[in-house]
């Protein structure tokens, strides 16, 4: 197994503030937009994304959940493996809201697919845009693109992205990872 690096820690900061410029640019103050992370690794990049909002651009009462898919997944009971649930946490209203889901790595579309479903239980919202930070766009199975994303990477199957946080894994870096 071998692993090279696609994103090093500066570019990954270089990368979020591109996002977050480009998230203020459609959506100003964000009174009208709320933030998903989708559960478990999207929600990284999510809290990453709504500090640098906060913090450096000094969006004000941005609101931020996370939506656990685990159960709306269409290969849900297809394995081995016994699957454990994350928390969904919105405590706001998505009814009319504009949502933004945020995920790590857009492979197939199919986590995407399950987040449509998911979210239909807390209302209808008036728009759903997808931002992820890095988008795997030969690998899809479903007709799903991103409005926002960090790099685009062209893997073939047998490879996969590793994104790796402080806040996990101790370090800031995106591996492409050949089995």
């Amino acid at each position: 197994m071998s692993q090279k690096v696609l994103l090093n820690a500066k570019e990954l900061n270089i990368i979020l503030h591109r996002l977050a410029c480009q998230l203020i640019e459609n959506h100003n103050d964000f009174s009208e937009t709320v933030l998903i992370g989708l559960q478990p690794r999207g929600t990284f990049l999510a809290d990453r994304l709504a500090k640098l909002l906060q913090t450096n651009y000094k969006i004000k009462n941005l609101k931020l959940g996370y939506l656990d898919i685990t159960f709306f997944r269409d290969d849900f009971r297809r394995g081995e493996k016994i699957l454990e649930a994350n928390s969904t946490v919105i405590d706001f209203v998505v009814e009319n809201k504009n949502i933004v889901f945020i995920d790590d790595v857009l492979f197939t579309g199919r986590s995407i697919r399950a987040a449509l479903t998911a979210i239909q239980s807390f209302g209808r919202p008036n728009e759903i845009e997808l931002l992820t930070l890095i988008d795997r766009r030969f690998s899809r199975h479903l007709p799903i693109q991103p409005n926002y994303r960090g790099r685009q990477v062209d893997a073939i199957n047998e490879e996969k992205v590793k994104v790796n946080w402080v806040e996990n894994e101790g370090e800031d870096v995106v591996y492409l990872i050949n089995s």
